[in-house]
Formats: structure tokens, C-alpha cells, sequence
């Protein structure tokens, strides 16, 4: 069989439809080699029981103990039976139950003394963790009959115990006899690596370090299959990215050198303030790519307030000094409007190209949105397919088919991460010749993750605040612990507006009908045991309603949030901007872009239900001015818990980077490769972005050397059918979208 058809054999047909069907629909493992990269999470040894102290509460796992005692209770008058069972593993104790008929064979099972692996979902009752009916494999030989005791205790209780990512339908061990089952297609494994790659970095060949991953004989061996399957990983991501950034260089652009004299330098001449060092260095290696004749693909990272922006304005200025148009595109219409009004204010009479007063320098700057009305959306679509405009500021409105440009030269996207990659493509396909494209995120992103998620992006970093950014207090405030601190919280709020400046209260939710209704709708299809749920998140209109009769009555108040009408949001920005509203309470639509320089204190209310670089990213919205500023995360969080840890985490560290490694760690990267950015599955399976640096490193230098060496890789063709196998069509689109 060759390597293609032996990996792509649909497990219907080796293991049945039933257990292939399982497969498919909770563990999304479909072929042979879906099952072959379904790697164990980790190995049990043969006489070492599982710590029990260390289980995680609501998790499906898999233990291996020992019974310390087994008893029969009566309740209901005697009607009904319950089987308690003692597990032990030296050190800590787990209660499994069994109730009604399911009570007799495990009644004669299991033993005290008894050794098996028993598997189900940690849940607690009476303060005590429990496993309830969970399923069970014995262990020991004299459990079982004849022949089945040998192949039992070497498949299950061999020396090394392989326990696999499993699901309610489907046990580790069951997965295990599956695994045996299509274990035999391994062999027939083709290698994808480069022999002289393989021999030069010592790895096993493939087909060895697939067997020894599934059923090791030695720890040594886990290690050495890990290594290999590791460098896998890395390296066909990285050829892909490398083969895109090779095409990319091939693709033609046009040059785009400021004019000496023009538009750049005059909005130079006439800037109050110096640019940092960083963001000279940053526009440096922009302008040098704008010069080259295939498309830049930048991506520009910067802590929130480190002048991105200001980087990005200049590099659309230089690009209209040479003739051509620049379009920034922003997630939100909130934000397009806001970039808008600050772009034209940092620009003053150069944003008035041909208009009375206007600089003769100077160009249009228009904005383009889907709320506009009919007059001034023809006025601008008008403007930019006849070159009048300049720069073009907008949502996803830039994207439909009737947006014509004149000559559209740079794109620029801000917040990547809120972008999808098929509307970043269309804004591209715009240009008669591919546009440059400059990326920016405000969402620090970890090395690793650059140079895998944004792999065909060269990377520019801004660290640097430029002078006069304040420094920002982060306290975390145990609500219900100590109540006594939230009242004190609306009072350093009431302190700030009495001190003339304005604050920000961040709820997760809105509160209104429309998100009742869907709310409900979900709730209809809850399973009845999900009843306990905590409370719903707080909600922006309640909040907003309790702070008017409460703590802040008296002080101007108004709400902004999602739903609400396009221009009445732009009307509260101004207000709020302009210093008549003193506190805003809002959901996330303040996260990005938002500058009032004035807002000094932000409340956010259930700050564990956001993620750590969200609340980062809040909490960059004050402090934007000469006065310090004050973030207060108020949460009912157990002191314990891991949301409680990661609150603790923001509120010590403003370093936006270490903060997006702790929330890397926490989140592992399901979410930073998988869904979130392709809409695919991730295709890593055994790397993990973040502790595998110099792997993924390593893996981009030989990538790099064999695509320039070999484009097409049409001398290695079992690469090239690895990739086609890893990278499904979707992926390869996804990164050809970048």
C-alpha cells in the first residue's frame, strides 16, 4: 500500500462503522492517519498508581488505582441499591458510585486489592471527588479468563500505559484496541523528511517513531518518537509558509518611494512632538519594503499606545507621495469612524486635498462604512475610483464589489486577529498590481506564534511608549470575599470625576431583549444537570441602571454597546470625548482604538470572563493622558481558582508580551491555531507553540534553505505529499491568505 492510500484508509473499514462513527463525530478522526497522529496525552507505568489528590474537577480522565474497599448501601426503604467504591493510590482516595442494575457486576469485580483502569468525569459530592458509573478495564491476570488474561495485562498493564485524549463515548483503552488495530499501516509509511535532514539531526524514521509513540517499550523511546514527530510538525508548517513567502517574492508590485518634498515631509515638518526610536527604526524597514517591486507583507506589532498608528499613517503618506492610494481597514465601524477623526486631526489642512484652505500638498482622506447614507457614500466611492482620495479609512464596506480604487498601492489592517483572511484577500485582489500589505495588532504575540501563525509576515516590534504615556495601577477587587471593596472602587471613581478626569465601566454582557431572546434560545436546549450554572455575566444596561440610583448617582452616565444604532454610538464616543459624560459603561467595543486621553479610571465587572490579553487590551484604553491610571478587575472568583490566578497575573505585569505568553500557556494553542485563526482544525498535534521555541525555529532556518534551493520540491516528492496530506486544502488557503 502506498503511503497516501494506507493513511487515508477510512477507519470505517478496518475498525466498523460503529466505532468509526464515534470517531468521527466527537474526536473528528476519520482516516488511519487521523488516528495514527492522535498521539497518548501521557504514559502510566505498570505499578505506579495515578495521584488522585491532582484530578481536575469536571474533566473526562483516566486513572489507574487500586481498591481499597467496596460496600453495598440501601436506600429509599430498601428499593434502591448504591455501590460505593474506595479507590487508593497510596497517598490520596477517589469514591467511585454505581447505582441500580449497574451495580452487580462491579459488586463481584471489584475487589479490595484489585488493580484496574477506571474512566469517567471528576465531580464532587459531599466534598468528597467522585467518579460516577464510570467505565473500568481490570488489570490484574487472575480477573480474567485464559488467554485473554496475557494479551490483557501486555496491552494495558505492559510496562508503559498509553492514555489517550478520549471522550465520554469512547475510553482511552478503547481507543488503545483501535490504535493495535491500525498500527500495521504504519510501516507503510513513506518518510517525508530529506535523508541527509534526517540523518544530520539523528531522527528515527518515521514509521519507528509511530510505533514507538503508541506502544513504547521505554521512556527513552517516547522521548525519541516525541522529538521526531515534534520536528514534523514544525517543518511542514514551515515549508508551506516558506513556500508562501517564496511565491510572494515572485509576485510583481509596484515600487512606492516617497516623493523628497512631498506630502511625507511636509506632515514631518509640521509634527509637535519627535518620534521615538522605535518607531523611526519601524518606519525604516517599511519604507525599504514599500521600495522593493514584490508586495510587502509586514506584520507590526505594538503595546497598546506605542504610536502604531502614527507609523502606519506615515507609510499611507509616503505611498500617496508616490502616486498611489492607501486603504486602512478597521473591524468595527466605531473604530473606522475613530481612526478617521484622529487621522484627519493628526493631518489638519494636508487632509483637505483640493479644497478651499486645504494644503496644494494635500490629499483626501474619506471614510467608507456601511451605515453611511446614499449622498456621501457615492461622494466617496466617487472620490476613490477617480484617485481624488488618497486614503480611504473603513469596515469590511471597503471589501464589496462596487469599491473601486484609481490605483490602490498599501493596505492596512488593523487588529488581525478580528480580521478574517478571505476579506483581507478580497481588499488585496483591489490593486491592478498586488497592493503592499501592512498588518498591525495591538495583541502582543509571542515569538513562537508569530513565526508559525503569522509565518509569511515579516515581523517589526514596537516596545517603546513614547513620552508622556502614565503609568497604570491594576488592583484586583474580590467582590464577594470583601463587598467592602467594591464600594471603595466606585468611590476612587467618584474621586476621578471630582478630580476633573472620566472612567470607563466594562461589563461582559449587554442586557438587552434581543440577547435575552438568544440567551433563552440556549438555554432551552441546556441538559437539566446544567442548572447549576453560575449567574449570566453582568449586563451593561443593569449595571448602568444600579450605578444611576447607587454609588454614582448624580454623575453623567450613558451606555455604548454593539447593538446599538451606528450614529448613536458616534454621538456618545463625542460626548464622552469631548469630557460631557463622565462614566461609560460599555462592553468590549471600547477595546480597540478608543483614545480619550482624559479617562483615567476603568471598573471592568467579571473580569474572569475575559481572557488575559482582552483585559490587557481594556486596560490600555486609560492612562492615555498626563494623569496616571487606575484598572480595577472585579470578580466573585474563588481566591484559588485559575481565573482568579490569571487576574492576579494582569494586575501584576503591564508587559503585554509576558502576558500573551501566561494567556499562550493557559489557552495552549487549540485557539491560537486552530478555529480562531484558520476556521480549520490545527493540524499540531504534539508541538506545543510554546515550549518548543528552538524547534520551531530550527525547523523555519532548514525550511527556508530547502525551498530556495527547491521551490517546487520536485526533488522531493515525499515532502511534497506530506504537505498536501498535513496542509488539506482549507489550511493551504488559509495560509495563503496569511
Amino acid at each position: 500500500m502506498d503511503r497516501v492510500s494506507a493513511f487515508d484508509e477510512p477507519l470505517k473499514k478496518l475498525l466498523g462503522g460503529a466505532t468509526a462513527k464515534v470517531m468521527a463525530e466527537h474526536l473528528d478522526l476519520h482516516t488511519v492517519g487521523d488516528l495514527l497522529h492522535h498521539y497518548p496525552r501521557r504514559y502510566e507505568e505498570r505499578g505506579r498508581l495515578t495521584a488522585l489528590a491532582d484530578l481536575p474537577l469536571d474533566e473526562h480522565v483516566t486513572v489507574v488505582a487500586q481498591v481499597a474497599d467496596a460496600r453495598v448501601l440501601m436506600f429509599n426503604n430498601g428499593r434502591g441499591k448504591r455501590l460505593e467504591v474506595t479507590l487508593t493510590d497510596g497517598h490520596g482516595r477517589l469514591q467511585l458510585v454505581f447505582f441500580g442494575h449497574g451495580v452487580h457486576k462491579p459488586h463481584k469485580e471489584l475487589l479490595p486489592g484489585r488493580r484496574a483502569m477506571f474512566a469517567g468525569k471528576v465531580s464532587v459530592f459531599n466534598r468528597k471527588m467522585q467518579l460516577a458509573h464510570p467505565t473500568y478495564q481490570l488489570l490484574d491476570a487472575e480477573s480474567i479468563d485464559g488467554a485473554e488474561a496475557t494479551e490483557a495485562v501486555d496491552a494495558f498493564a505492559g510496562r508503559l500505559l498509553p492514555i489517550y485524549p478520549a471522550c465520554k463515548q469512547l475510553d482511552s483503552w478503547r481507543i488503545a484496541k483501535a490504535v493495535d488495530t491500525v498500527l500495521p499501516s504504519a510501516r507503510e509509511v513513506v518518510d517525508p523528511l530529506p535523508p541527509a535532514l534526517r540523518e544530520g539531526r539523528g531522527f528515527a524514521p518515521l514509521p519507528e517513531a509511530l510505533l514507538k509513540v503508541h506502544r513504547p517499550q521505554t521512556k527513552a523511546d517516547i522521548a525519541e518518537a516525541r522529538d521526531r514527530l515534534k520536528w514534523d510538525e514544525a517543518f511542514v508548517l514551515q515549508v508551506a509558509l516558506a513556500r508562501r513567502r517564496y511565491a510572494d517574492t515572485q509576485l510583481p508590485a509596484v515600487a512606492r518611494r516617497p516623493t523628497p518634498g512631498g506630502l511625507l515631509d511636509a506632515f514631518d515638518a509640521e509634527l509637535p512632538f519627535t518620534l521615538t526610536e522605535g518607531q523611526l527604526k519601524v518606519s525604516r524597514e517599511i519604507f525599504d519594503d514599500l521600495a522593493t517591486e514584490h508586495p510587502m507583507h509586514r506584520l507590526l506589532q505594538g503595546e497598546v499606545g506605542s504610536g502604531k498608528t502614527m507609523v502606519a499613517l506615515r507609510a499611507m503618506l509616503g505611498v500617496v507621495d508616490a502616486g498611489g492610494q492607501a486603504a486602512m481597514l478597521a473591524p468595527t465601524e466605531v473604530l473606522a469612524q475613530q481612526h478617521h477623526r484622529s487621522i484627519t486631526e493628526m493631518m489638519g489642512e494636508l487632509a483637505e486635498g483640493g479644497m478651499l484652505g486645504g494644503s496644494e500638498q494635500g490629499t483626501k482622506v474619506v471614510l467608507l462604512t456601511g451605515s453611511m447614507g446614499v449622498a456621501a457614500r457615492r461622494q466617496a466611492l466617487l472620490d476613490l475610483v477617480t484617485g481624488e482620495a488618497g486614503i480611504v479609512i473603513g469596515t469590511h464596506a471597503l471589501i464589496e464589489d462596487k469599491v473601486r480604487f484609481h490605483d490602490l498601492g498599501l493596505v492596512v489592517v488593523d487588529e488581525q486577529h478580528r480580521f478574517g483572511v478571505e476579506q483581507r484577500d478580497a481588499l488585496r485582489s483591489k490593486g491592478k498590481q498586488p497592493p503592499h500589505l501592512l498588518v498591525m495588532t495591538a495583541t502582543p504575540i509571542p515569538r513562537t506564534v508569530a513565526m508559525t501563525v503569522f509565518g509569511d509576515l515579516e515581523t517589526s516590534v514596537l516596545d517603546q511608549l513614547p513620552a508622556g504615556r502614565s503609568p497604570i495601577a491594576s488592583h484586583v477587587v474580590p467582590a464577594k470575599d470583601k463587598p467592602h471593596f467594591l464600594s471603595r472602587a466606585w468611590e476612587r471613581v467618584r474621586e476621578e470625576v471630582e478630580n476633573g478626569h472620566q472612567a470607563y465601566v466594562v461589563c461582559p454582557r449587554i442586557g438587552d431583549d434581543a440577547e435575552d431572546e438568544a440567551a433563552g434560545k440556549k438555554t432551552k436546549k441546556k441538559a437539566p444537570e446544567d442548572d447549576g450554572d453560575k449567574r449570566p455575566p453582568l449586563a451593561v444596561l443593569e449595571i448602568a441602571e444600579q450605578l444611576t440610583k447607587g454609588p454614582l448617582a448624580g454623575l453623567r452616565i450613558e451606555v455604548l454597546h454593539g447593538r446599538m444604532n451606528p450614529d448613536d454610538k458616534d454621538d456618545v464616543m463625542r460626548r464622552f470625548a469631548a469630557g460631557d459624560v463622565d462614566v461609560l459603561v460599555a462592553t468590549t467595543v471600547i477595546e480597540v482604538g478608543v483614545n480619550v486621553p482624559n479617562a483615567t479610571a476603568m471598573v471592568i465587572m467579571d473580569a474572569d470572563r475575559f481572557g488575559v490579553s482582552q483585559l490587557h487590551q481594556l486596560r490600555g484604553r486609560v492612562g492615555r493622558g498626563s494623569a496616571p491610571g487606575l484598572c480595577l478587575l472585579v470578580s466573585e472568583a474563588h481566591e484559588a481558582s485559575p481565573a482568579r490566578a490569571r487576574l492576579s497575573a494582569v494586575a501584576a505585569t503591564l508587559d503585554g508580551f509576558e502576558l500573551s505568553r501566561i494567556d499562550l500557556e493557559q489557552r495552549r494553542e487549540g485557539d491560537v491555531l486552530g478555529q480562531a485563526q484558520s476556521g480549520v482544525r490545527s493540524s499540531l498535534r504534539m508541538l506545543t507553540v510554546i515550549d518548543d521555541e528552538e524547534v520551531i525555529a530550527a525547523a523555519r532556518e532548514e525550511a527556508v534553505a530547502i525551498v530556495a534551493a527547491d521551490p517546487e520540491l520536485g526533488r522531493l516528492p515525499e515532502l511534497r505529499t506530506a504537505l498536501d496530506a498535513l496542509l488539506d486544502k482549507e489550511r493551504e488557503q488559509y495560509l495563503d491568505k496569511g
